[in-house]
């Protein structure tokens, strides 16, 4: 039976290698999310600028409709303008009424013309704009059909690992209550410095598991000795022997089997 202090690392040993057994999984589980939510995040935004844009332009032409209102009724209220001169004008005492009511129905019709030009112009913008609205309307169609596949997907591999997920976490919370906060730390520092997130790791072929970088036959001997933790000098990861590491591969496989 091994003694006390034998016992405490290699306890600490197992304990990280669990972690990272634990972690791994979180973060293979992850990976296949992948890009999906901010995919599914980047296409909600992109449906919501659609709406916003569609609502503006529908309010642009009903502002538009309401200009063109305007403008009909002065043509209306112009024409009456011309009407009431002419009659004015028959029973004029002067030339100088005559054509000062002469001017007044001048200008009205230059109003009338004016208002009529707006018109145009403004059936014209609507014209545009119902352009607009339309490539608008089937961008957003199929921006929203291909937001509906994406949150499909993303939904189902939710549904696959969601539960499993959570209960990894909770276990990885679990693991770390185990170990000192100085070895926690580290590991979570080593975590975040290495591309795959391996802050724990086996000795494999006489190298750091994903090294090409040699252990000396000494170093490797005092790694399968658990007697102390030992890191990676160059990497910095923390290393365990093959034996230790395959014997918990096979009792988390069973753990992670339950969940």
């Amino acid at each position: 039976m091994a003694n006390k202090k034998e016992s405490t690392v290699e306890e600490k040993l197992r304990a990280l290698y669990d972690l990272q057994l634990i972690d791994s999984r979180v973060d293979e589980i992850r990976n296949v999310r992948g890009e999906l939510p901010l995919e599914v995040e980047d296409l909600e935004d992109e449906v919501l600028g659609l709406k916003t844009r569609m609502d503006k332009l529908k309010t642009d032409v009903e502002t538009i409709n309401f200009e063109i209102a305007a403008k009909k009724n002065l043509i209306d209220e112009s024409k009456a303008l011309i009407k009431k001169y002419s009659e004015q004008q028959k029973n004029v005492r002067n030339s100088r009424e005559f054509n000062s009511l002469s001017k007044e129905v001048e200008f009205q019709e230059l109003e009338i013309q004016l208002a009529e030009k707006n018109i145009k112009e403004f059936k014209a913008q609507i014209e545009q704009k119902k352009e607009v609205i339309s490539t608008t309307k089937e961008k957003l169609s199929e921006r929203e059909g291909h937001l509906k596949h994406k949150k499909g997907e993303l939904d189902a591999i939710l549904a696959e690992t969601e539960k499993e997920e959570k209960a990894l976490l909770k276990k990885s919370e679990e693991y770390q209550d185990k170990i000192e906060e100085r070895l926690i730390k580290a590991y979570k520092r080593i975590r975040q410095n290495v591309k795959n997130g391996l802050a724990v790791v086996p000795v494999e072929r006489g190298a750091s598991g994903g090294s090409f970088f040699t252990i000396p036959p000494q170093v490797q001997v005092e790694i399968a000795s658990r007697k102390k933790i030992i890191t990676d000098e160059h990497s910095g990861r923390i290393l365990v022997d093959p034996l230790l590491a395959e014997e918990e591969q096979d009792r988390m496989e069973k753990l992670f089997a339950k969940i």
